[in-house]
């Protein structure tokens, strides 16, 4: 039985976040966990373009997170970039101020991204058609498939991963320009993601059996629900948010100006401007998905990254 301390950096539209973590025969042991949100993707729904504050904020984040990685003694370290980076015109203008900080991310695909946080997502995690959900800022990725496969209880099985165009911040901008939205804006937000939802349809017969959501706009949904101040992960894990109470969140969010949400207690003050968008991609995949609740995991890609056995590579 060997350990080996690993490090995982993930650079997405809205957040930057770091684990490093001691992984010991596929069990992960947590060491360090930060996050911070950047906003790297500000402004690039009108631009295509990474704004040059926006890549400023997110190296200013990142570099320290690599530098505590390496302190700590990670023997690896993993850094990805996810759906603003993959799509920005400028990527040169973005992987040349992280390298300025010694930090060399992968820009990767929705698919590998998909894939990455299924793995993390069924770590300690059994079932069958299982439908993982990660909304970003820039993207959503649809993971569908099993885990604890093999004879032993372990292994993943992914049948299916969509990565599709919607995130919070993508619909914040594209659709939700009103402060708080009308409802008009509201309707053809969620029109839009129903008509991206039917397009890159997952699943043709059975339906998922569970759903399981990652990431911010998850978390802070399960943090508004369960009223947390300060924040608890270990309560957040593994809670549920049923169709109702998210779309009585949903409603009384959409009322409030962005000033107002930044008081709601469990949201994070700097995500108030975009969870609307990405409360309404939730409540639509889980509308689509036949679904009337879903599981909220902190268990995401970041996991998936560290116990990843190749770092970088791995099927798409």
């Amino acid at each position: 039985m060997t350990t080996e301390r690993r490090a995982a950096i993930d650079i997405g539209t809205v957040t930057a976040r770091l684990l490093v973590a001691d992984v010991t025969d596929g069990s992960v042991d947590e060491v360090v966990r930060r996050q911070s949100i950047t906003h790297l993707g500000e402004g690039w729904a009108g631009t295509r373009e990474l704004s040059e504050a926006g890549i400023a904020r997110a190296a200013a984040v990142v570099g320290p997170f690599a530098e505590e990685a390496r302190s700590l003694g990670a023997s690896r370290i993993v850094t990805v970039a996810t759906s603003a980076a993959r799509d920005a015109r400028n990527q040169d203008a973005f992987t040349a101020a992280l390298g300025a900080v010694g930090v060399q991310p992968a820009i990767i695909s929705g698919l590998r991204e998909g894939y990455l946080t299924f793995l993390g997502v069924t770590y300690s995690f059994c079932g069958d058609r299982v439908l993982v959900v990660d909304v970003g800022g820039g993207s959503t990725e649809l993971v569908l498939g099993r885990s604890c496969v093999g004879p032993d209880g372990t292994g993943v099985e992914v049948q299916a991963v969509r990565s599709l165009d919607i995130g919070s911040r993508r619909i914040s901008e594209l659709f939700l320009r009103s402060d708080p939205p009308t409802a008009r804006e509201l309707d053809e937000a969620a029109g839009w993601i129903s008509d991206e939802l039917r397009a890159n349809r997952i699943w043709v017969k059975e339906h998922p059996h569970e759903m399981v959501a990652v990431a911010g706009t998850a978390t802070s949904l399960a943090a508004i629900d369960l009223g947390l101040d300060p924040y608890d992960p270990e309560r957040v894990h593994g809670y549920r948010i049923c169709g109702a109470a998210l779309l009585d969140m949903l409603e009384r969010l959409s009322v409030l100006t962005e000033a107002e949400r930044r008081t709601v207690v469990g949201l994070e003050p700097d995500r108030a401007g975009v969870i609307i968008g990405g409360a309404l991609i939730l409540q639509s995949v889980m509308a689509y998905a036949g679904l009337s609740s879903t599981l909220v995991s902190e268990h995401d890609i970041l996991y998936g990254m560290v116990l990843d056995p190749d770092g970088v590579e791995a099927p798409e």
